[in-house]
């Protein structure tokens, strides 16, 4: 083997880790005897109209879900129609707050030290390095997005399959890139469970 086969090696799994790091993680339950290729068409279901003081926070985030799943399951050949559907689909949104364990390395501080050469007459000085003591271990607070979306089958009215996926917020509310890799990492566990 060639170095520059290596070199190539070692980048394409280097790159592979560092894509695979960035991506987000998606989590699917399906009913084990049902055939997702059977279904072609969907409706949405309505969403339930709130009790008391309506939360009109998550409104545009609701949109831009609908829209994105719309946009996955247009991809893999579904067509949204309002009457005789095959499923329904359900999308919600969770924001909520979250306890974080954070470790950070504790170094102790560097230091130079003095000293009188009497043989030379002249000052010298040692340098001592920081050296690692620890961690400093403690808990935040994060918001977490999570996004899920069910498909009932009409027939049986029952949930056979649901996709999830967690995100660590950095605004107050989440984002349309974060909505959309999101659903895009949940849909494309859809065709695994065929």
């Amino acid at each position: 083997m060639t170095l520059r086969s290596i070199k190539s090696i070692v980048f394409a799994a280097a790159a592979g880790l560092f894509l695979g790091s960035c991506s987000n993680a998606a989590h699917v339950q399906k009913v084990r005897d049902v055939d997702m290729s059977v279904y072609k068409t969907y409706s949405w279901i309505a969403p339930e109209k709130p009790r008391g003081k309506p939360n009109r926070q998550n409104d545009i985030a609701l949109q831009n879900i609908h829209s994105a799943v719309n946009d996955e399951l247009q991809k893999k050949g579904w067509k949204e129609v309002t009457t005789d559907a095959d499923v329904l689909v359900s999308a919600e949104l969770l924001v909520e707050k979250d306890k974080q364990r954070q470790s950070d390395p504790v170094y102790s501080n560097s230091q130079v030290r003095s000293y009188y050469n009497p043989r030379t007459g002249r000052y010298s000085n040692f340098y001592y390095p920081s050296r690692f003591m620890g961690y400093n271990n403690y808990t935040t607070t994060v918001k977490k997005g999570t996004i899920t979306i069910m498909i009932i089958d009409t027939k049986t009215d029952k949930t056979v399959w649901q996709g999830w996926s967690s995100k660590e917020l950095n605004a107050a509310q989440i984002t349309d890139k974060e909505i959309n890799k999101n659903v895009r990492a949940i849909f494309k566990k859809l065709d695994a469970g065929k």
